[in-house]
């Protein structure tokens, strides 16, 4: 299978309703997005953000920025190494999960959990160069123009702060590609029908994947923004990757 056999689906619109489209997905799913991720993944996905926070360096006294933070594990793993920190998201229903989790917490005396604010990722509500660390996981490939989000991203970035981008990612191998597209295709979507009751949701995951460059083109696109010291990072041969850049 390659990326010309794209395979549709009800959430995916490239026109002007892509956003809605994306936010009824994640409010549907909310509830469910933590334990989807461990089946998934295998509980990989836990790691792989680990990951993220290692590379982010050191965050004490810091202040960071988690743009489609999702549930917030990002927000959570920033806040918990030091730094100020921000979860934003456009999903309420998300956001709802994330504030939730706060519940639960009983931070140390020098911890200061994250705050968590609703937003647009294409249109972030904070002046220049405002964030030593910018995160996002599994957010860019869902925007209605990734270039315009990655350009925000860099935007309330500081000079000589960090970019990490972590997302689905599209194995160099042709092989490797196709096992993992047809395990996007075939498998995905039946975990999504047996825990959230919506198999479609899932087979999103491999829809928007195809529309979009993945690694190579967040890469090509943080060069063009000047970034200094790109790298990219696969994970599993590309299954998932890490696009790191500094301001």
């Amino acid at each position: 299978m390659t990326d010309k056999s794209i395979q549709e689906n009800d959430y995916y619109d490239p026109g002007e309703n892509r956003a809605n489209r994306v936010r009824d997905l994640f409010d549907r799913i909310a509830r469910r997005y933590d334990l989807i991720n461990d089946v998934q993944s295998g509980g990989l996905h836990r790691w792989w953000k680990r990951t993220v926070i290692k590379e982010a360096g050191d965050l004490q006294n810091k202040t960071a920025l988690d743009i489609c933070c999702g549930t917030g594990d990002l927000s959570f793993a920033l806040a918990a190494r030091g730094a100020k920190t921000t979860g934003l998201d456009f999903s309420s229903e998300m956001l709802s999960q994330a504030r939730d989790k706060i519940l639960g917490k009983q931070p140390e005396a020098d911890t200061v959990l994250p705050e968590f604010q609703q937003g647009d990722a294409s249109e972030l509500p904070y002046k220049n160069d405002t964030f030593d660390v910018v995160t996002m996981a599994y957010g860019l490939r869902n925007l209605k123009d990734w270039k315009l989000g990655l350009a925000e991203m860099h935007r309330v970035t500081r000079p000589g702060g960090r970019m990490l981008i972590l997302d689905f990612g599209k194995p160099p191998n042709p092989w490797w590609r196709s096992m993992y597209f047809n395990y996007l295709k075939l498998i995905v979507p039946v975990m999504g029908w047996s825990l959230v009751g919506d198999a479609e949701a899932y087979r999103y995951i491999l829809t928007s994947l195809q529309h979009f460059p993945a690694q190579r083109g967040i890469e090509a696109a943080m060069i063009r923004l000047n970034c200094r010291h790109v790298r990219t990072r696969l994970f599993l041969g590309g299954v998932m990757s890490l696009n790191v850049g500094v301001k």
